[in-house]
């Protein structure tokens, strides 16, 4: 399933609402500030209703530290979407994918996420929010699309004539 970050389809508001946990002295992390850069399927007639995270450290450049899956629905939605009852109960929740880059930090990070942000009603309505507009933007620019090759163009293209000749 194809995911596209978020800032792709909205720039600079992505990082402004980007969450960031700092982390302490005396944790189990090292120091310093965590982004939550998200991620969303741009397929128009997927509905995953979820976030791919890849946990940043600002401070240290690009590096992945964790990548994160979150999806927010039941695990009854989940079984119905995937038709995977054994996958529907983890897809509920956090869980760090395991296609994605991870480090020895990934499992503190989820521990991290689950602790503080996922409870945070507010912060997984803003998710819910950028899924939906992420999926509108996605089906907008879907109409941009040229037409399968086995599929004329619908239009009329008109040559345009130089002074020159056609």
């Amino acid at each position: 399933m194809p995911m596209v970050p978020f800032f792709s389809k909205v720039g600079e508001r992505a990082l402004k609402e980007m969450r960031t946990v700092m982390v302490v002295r005396g944790e189990s992390l090292p120091s310093g500030p965590y982004g939550f850069l998200e991620f969303y399927c741009n397929e128009v007639d997927c509905d995953c209703r979820r976030v791919l995270f890849h946990v940043l450290r600002p401070d240290t450049g690009e590096k992945v530290w964790a990548t994160i899956n979150f999806g927010w629905e039941s695990p009854a939605y989940y079984r119905k979407w995937s038709r995977d009852g054994e996958m529907a109960n983890e897809m509920a929740s956090a869980s760090l994918e395991p296609l994605g880059p991870q480090t020895k930090y990934s499992a503190e990070l989820l521990r991290l996420f689950a602790d503080y942000l996922q409870p945070d009603a507010a912060y997984v309505a803003r998710l819910k929010k950028h899924y939906a507009e992420v999926k509108r933007l996605c089906s907008k620019d879907s109409h941009h699309l040229p037409p399968p090759v086995d599929q004329p163009y619908g239009r009329n293209r008109t040559r345009r004539r130089s002074r020159n000749g056609p």
